[in-house]
């Protein structure tokens, strides 16, 4: 009995691409496969639509076109092409098989053989293909009851699998964890632990996404305490011994309904301090703007306590900013107990959600107006009128805040 997900909304935008490769291919020479057939096998959402097929990436370049599809040549040595219908982009890739892998990378050779390109693939639940009716093909044999199961199998010899991309021992774990029911296969396990140190010649941003897209799970902990155990965490990130801070934290999340952080949730596992967290994103190749959050997020100053007073936090908000104030809340919330502050680190969040800085009234204009001289004096006055003005819980008083500059600018030796 022929096995099927049905259509689906998410294939009627890929229609015209089945069309045109089918066209010149002949009918089920394009099939859907990877994540969208998983996703729609276990009923979770769709996001990017891949697609197999027979035709070479010329044939189906040619195909596309004369069909009037958008293509970019995206990954022609491996096979992929892209093509772009009203601005969604899907890709499409030639059946292949591995001539020689040396575990970052390929050399392919094309086949019009559904199971040789089902045997280079990871996962059993990702070797799973369907035609454009949802009619699925399961060259493996334990593809679709394997994703049901919640069961993440290698594809023949796990070892093998990894010997051909250490990239996938990170993928399992990754995989597990939004997908992953009952006890992991031992099997598979044991490959991670044998062949992790082959992770060592990965590229650091491949690492980095897989890590950011594993603690992006609703609840990533069983995953990364299995990895922890197969000593996979630490060859990874060699600051990640202990999992407290992060199985608290994502205890705080799940509790308070909020969103989930991978960033933050990556904070965790990283040595807490500026210097070494600076450090360890700039191993990992983070972009600018996630090495500061993550910088500004260890700052111990000013000190995060759950008994701040609300002037208190007030202060620090001004002086650090809202992301890096929440940030730290989370974090300490992270490694205090669990039970205890509860109400306050709450009330702290709230308050930073819901208290805009206000601009400080004066500006450089003002002291020259003061008779203070142009140069250094300038600043210097500004920030002690500013110190001053902080202090006085932002006073709303702009002729407070000038008679403040005019006592200081007197008592200033020009």
């Amino acid at each position: 009995m022929t096995q099927s997900i049905g259509e689906k909304p998410w294939m009627k935008p890929a229609a015209p691409v089945m069309e045109a490769l089918e066209a010149a291919g002949g009918p089920g020479c394009a099939r859907f496969v990877g994540g969208a057939v998983r996703n729609a096998l276990l009923g979770a959402p769709v996001g990017d639509v891949d697609i197999a097929c027979t035709l070479t990436p010329d044939q189906a370049t040619k195909a596309l076109e004369s069909a009037g599809i958008k293509v970019a040549p995206t990954g022609v040595d491996h096979g992929t092409v892209t093509a772009i219908v009203s601005g969604e982009p899907f890709e499409v890739t030639t059946l292949r098989r591995d001539v020689e892998t040396d575990g970052r990378r390929a050399v392919v050779a094309f086949t019009q053989d559904w199971a040789e390109d089902a045997q280079r693939r990871d996962f059993t639940m990702n070797a799973v293909y369907a035609d454009r009716l949802g009619n699925l093909t399961d060259p493996t044999g334990t593809g679709v009851a394997d994703a049901k199961a919640g069961r993440l199998v290698f594809v023949g010899d796990p070892a093998t699998r990894i010997a051909e991309d250490s990239l996938r021992i990170l993928r399992y774990f990754r995989f597990l964890a939004w997908y992953g029911k009952g006890e992991p296969d031992a099997a598979a396990l044991a490959a991670c632990e044998a062949g992790r140190e082959l992770m060592g010649n990965l590229a650091a941003e491949r690492v980095a996404k897989e890590l950011l897209k594993l603690l992006a799970a609703y609840d990533p902990r069983p995953a990364l305490a299995m990895m922890a155990k197969a000593r996979v965490l630490t060859q990874l990130l060699p600051s990640a011994t202990d999992l407290a801070a992060l199985n608290q934290l994502v205890e705080v999340e799940t509790e308070q309904l909020f969103i989930c952080d991978p960033l933050l949730r990556l904070a965790t596992l990283l040595p807490d301090n500026e210097v070494g967290v600076g450090k360890a994103a700039e191993g990992l190749r983070l972009s600018n703007e996630q090495r500061d959050r993550l910088v500004a997020a260890m700052g111990k100053t000013p000190r995060i306590t759950s008994w701040m007073s609300p002037r208190e936090s007030r202060r620090a908000v001004y002086k650090i900013g809202v992301q890096a104030f929440s940030d730290r809340i989370k974090l300490a919330w992270a490694h205090s107990e669990r039970s205890a502050a509860t109400h306050q680190w709450r009330g702290l969040l709230a308050l930073a959600e819901s208290w805009t800085p206000p601009p400080f009234p004066l500006t450089g204009e003002d002291v020259l107006k003061s008779g203070v001289p142009k140069g250094p004096m300038v600043g210097q006055v500004l920030r002690e009128v500013e110190d001053w003005w902080i202090d006085h819980d932002f006073i709303d008083d702009k002729f407070s805040a000038i008679e403040k500059l005019k006592a200081v600018a007197q008592g200033m030796a020009y």
